[in-house]
């Protein structure tokens, strides 16, 4: 039945399932997943036990694993709720299906739906069925880690951070216990060791494993263990964040990194569904009007069936510490004034690698690897994230005029026409046609991309409404125009940034989140509805530029608001004025730095205006090097402790657990014999107490009360050894403290110190304490495969004792 292999799979198969903890919402996914393994495993031994042919070995897990899931998830629709049904079948398959789609519509970690809890259910109890049956009926047990691994690359493929270093090492632990128990049955195949004149009789000697190969192998797994951990904390470019989120510094050199995150529209329905309405943020600015969308995602690329946008390679350069960034994208003759923003994350905010900020920002200053990406002016971080944290951001507040607008050259530069007006073949005409319909009548690609705005705002009939799912297809955006005109910021956003590009007008998607709410104390704060997504259109002078075709207010998107310069000019306004603009050009960082305007009362803080006249501080150097290295210096500090806290540990428990006068005289030679060896003595084990006593006064060149207390100590462990009567103890500890100060004299300081802070012979304590655990480890595998057997015995016994009555 290979009782003992049986297990060693079903534990590497359930460590290895801790692999999935992020791509699921709290922990309920856990004791379903326990479930199977043990059924999988349980009708493994059953098909081992009656002899069922290897063939046939695995399906029957796998039918194994229909039973278990029919009776938990489909129980009333099977019969006598486990054996299924053609209803039970149907139900379990729309539950996959459900699965499916959540999958789809959330970024990991995603809510336990009964569908999810389904596929997580199959998946782990199938790789439990494909491990037992590789690494237990066929005997290929380093196979078997490859089913182990898929666990492990599922959530290294969709999600940015690496998997936990603990949720790693369980697995591996796991895995070597598997091979290790797989070895150990080879092994024990070959029978017991029959002693003679030239081996050992001992018992123990004999058992496979147990001998110095076996604890050789358990030491080297240990090893290859604490190795996959540990480099990658003092490796760089192995993992981003090392252990403890400390080590390794990607993307330190030269070399790039592709930066990757979860499809941010994906996260923004799950924002804006989300049951309750979380704070996100708050923040303080000094902008004397209402606040500008902060905007985290630009989504460049429409491939048929998602906006998102292109792959970003990030390298050093990027950095946005200590600078000035790169300057917005053909912003060259608009007015704009200079504003600084305050953010501060809520700390229960999750995964938020990307900084809401308004566009365009000119710096920001930031603890941490925060990063910029040049064409876009996103600001990123490869290794933290933004929950719980404070950051400043100086920004331009463009403000442009519809003269300006309408005035700008359709010619934009080649870069910019080349990304930003690319459209799939798959979009059929009909768009092309719907957008010049729409914009009938326009002289300037400015007033035809107002003309898309207030037919989604005002003339079109549509209607804001979160139950409608994501756009999949292009062909969800053609329904979405022409015939249901029911939507949420993304298909608005998706919709008119497509229109616009089959105008000519370069169009890109954004996404964050609106200005939010201004609350009591003057601060403005964010919730999760607020997250948002809107088109921005390119003209040339003025660079990107926001658009608002999603419906605000009570009936749309509450914080949402339509931008003035797309609006009509209030009765009285003298022409191109909209708002208070600074004469500041914009085209360069030294005009964000002219004087920011008044503000209206309460509007900003002191420390605002302060850091308006002055700009931004220089941030600290080294950033978040300086916690991180403070940690890693007390980890290493800790570490070198250690030996001198082994010394001190061990000398007090020595002196405290003696007992009679035998153990005192022990205790008092065991301490002569470390304090020996700490100050490089040589200690020769063959010797008698009173040989030994008698070289180390030589070499000590002891006085007589040195060579007293070292007659006592000697005399007390012989008498301790081999008489009835010990030695009196009282002197003994007195003895030992005068013989460690002789040692202490007689040696250059360099050894004194050595013996002080990294004493040799709690190294030994080291080292005997790792040659115990390979021992500790053999005991613990005989005494699981000794039970079975046990118990086996036990019940033969029993029915021979029933028969014979």
């Amino acid at each position: 039945m290979k009782v003992r292999l049986t297990l060693a799979a079903a534990t590497a198969a359930l460590l290895g399932s801790v692999a999935l903890y992020p791509l699921f919402v709290g922990a309920r996914w856990v004791m379903p997943g326990l479930g199977a393994v043990v059924v999988v495993s349980a009708a493994g031994l059953l098909t081992r036990r009656f002899r069922i042919p290897a063939p046939l070995s695995l399906p029957a897990c796998l039918l194994a694993l229909q039973l278990y899931v029919t009776a938990l998830y489909t129980g009333p629709e099977a019969l006598a709720g486990i054996i299924p049904t053609p209803g039970s079948l149907t139900r379990m398959a729309d539950l996959m299906g459900e699965g499916w789609h959540v999958a789809g519509r959330y970024a990991a970690p995603v809510p336990l739906r009964p569908g999810v809890a389904v596929l997580s259910t199959l998946c782990i109890g199938l790789v439990a069925a494909v491990v037992d049956f590789v690494a237990v009926r066929l005997r290929h047990a380093a196979a078997a880690g490859l089913p182990l691994l898929a666990m492990y690359s599922v959530p290294a493929a969709i999600r940015e951070e690496s998997v936990s270093w603990v949720a790693f090492l369980l697995g591996a632990v796991g895995f070597m216990s598997l091979l290790l128990a797989d070895a150990r049955e080879q092994v024990s195949g070959w029978g017991r060791a029959v002693p003679s004149r030239r081996w050992s009789a001992d018992p123990s000697a004999g058992r496979p494993g147990s001998s110095g190969p076996a604890g050789a192998g358990y030491r080297v797994g240990l090893a290859a263990v604490a190795i996959a951990v540990l480099v990658p904390t003092v490796v760089p470019g192995i993992r981003d964040t090392g252990m403890f989120g400390m080590g390794g510094v990607g993307g330190q050199g030269n070399g790039g990194q592709m930066v990757t995150t979860p499809d941010p529209l994906v996260s923004l329905k799950r924002e804006l569904t989300r049951r309750g309405d979380a704070v996100v943020l708050n923040y303080r600015t000094n902008d004397p009007e209402q606040p500008d969308y902060l905007r985290m995602y630009s989504l460049d690329r429409f491939d048929g069936e998602r906006w998102t946008y292109s792959a970003l390679q990030s390298t050093a350069k990027d950095r946005v510490r200590d600078r000035m960034l790169p300057t917005a994208p053909g912003l060259s003759t608009a007015q704009a004034q200079r504003v600084i923003t305050q953010v501060k994350v809520d700390r229960r905010v999750r995964d938020m690698t990307f900084l809401p900020m308004p566009y365009p920002p000119v710096r920001v200053t930031m603890k941490g690897d925060w990063r910029v990406h040049a064409a876009s002016l996103m600001v990123y971080s490869l290794r933290d994230a933004a929950a719980g944290r404070t950051y400043t951001v100086q920004s331009l507040r463009v403000r442009p005029t519809p003269e300006q607008l309408a005035a700008a050259s359709d010619r934009a530069p080649a870069d910019i026409t080349r990304r930003y007006l690319a459209i799939p073949g798959e979009v059929p005409e009909q768009i092309r046609e719907l957008a010049m319909a729409k914009s009938k009548g326009a002289s300037s690609p400015f007033e035809k991309a107002v003309k898309l705005q207030r037919w989604f705002t005002e003339s079109g009939e549509f209607t804001y409404d979160l139950s409608k799912q994501s756009p999949r297809h292009v062909s969800d955006l053609v329904d979405f125009l022409t015939s249901t005109k029911r939507g949420y910021c993304e298909q608005f956003a998706a919709a008119m940034a497509l229109l616009a590009r089959t105008l000519g007008i370069p169009a890109r998607v954004a996404m964050g989140y609106t200005a939010g709410t201004r609350i009591g104390d003057g601060s403005w704060e964010v919730r999760s509805r607020d997250a948002h997504a809107w088109p921005e259109l390119y003209f040339e002078g003025a660079g990107w530029v926001r658009f608002e075709p999603t419906p605000a207010g009570g009936l749309g998107q509450g914080t949402a608001s339509v931008p003035a310069y797309t609006q009509p000019e209030p009765a009285g306004a003298q022409p191109g004025q909209i708002g208070d603009t600074s004469p500041a050009p914009a085209g360069s960082a030294g005009g964000a730095s002219g004087a920011s305007p008044a503000a209206a009362p309460g509007h900003r803080t002191d420390e605002l205006d302060r850091l308006a006249r002055t700009g931004l501080p220089r941030s600290s150097g080294g950033g978040a090097f300086g916690p991180v290295f403070a940690t890693a210096l007390f980890l290493l500090l800790m570490i070198l402790m250690a030996p001198m806290a082994v010394r001190i540990i061990s000398r007090r428990r020595r002196w405290a657990h003696t007992g009679d006068a035998a153990g005192v005289a022990n205790a008092a030679w065991t301490q002569l014999r470390s304090d020996a060896i700490d100050h490089a003595v040589p200690w020769r084990a063959s010797e008698t107490p009173r040989t030994t006593v008698r070289r180390l006064a030589e070499h000590l060149r002891a006085g007589t009360a040195v060579a007293d207390s070292l007659t006592r100590i000697a005399e007390a462990e012989e008498r301790a050894r081999y008489s009835r009567s010990p030695a009196s103890p009282q002197s003994l500890r007195a003895d030992s403290e005068t013989v460690r100060e002789a040692f202490a004299r007689s040696v250059p300081a360099r050894t004194r110190w050595r013996a002080r802070l990294a004493p040799p012979s709690a190294m030994m304590t080291f080292r005997n304490a790792a040659r115990r655990a390979p021992e500790i480890l053999d005991r613990t595998g005989r005494l699981l495969a000794a039970r079975p057997l046990r118990m086996r015995r036990a019940a033969r016994s029993g029915r021979a004792g029933a028969r014979g009555r």
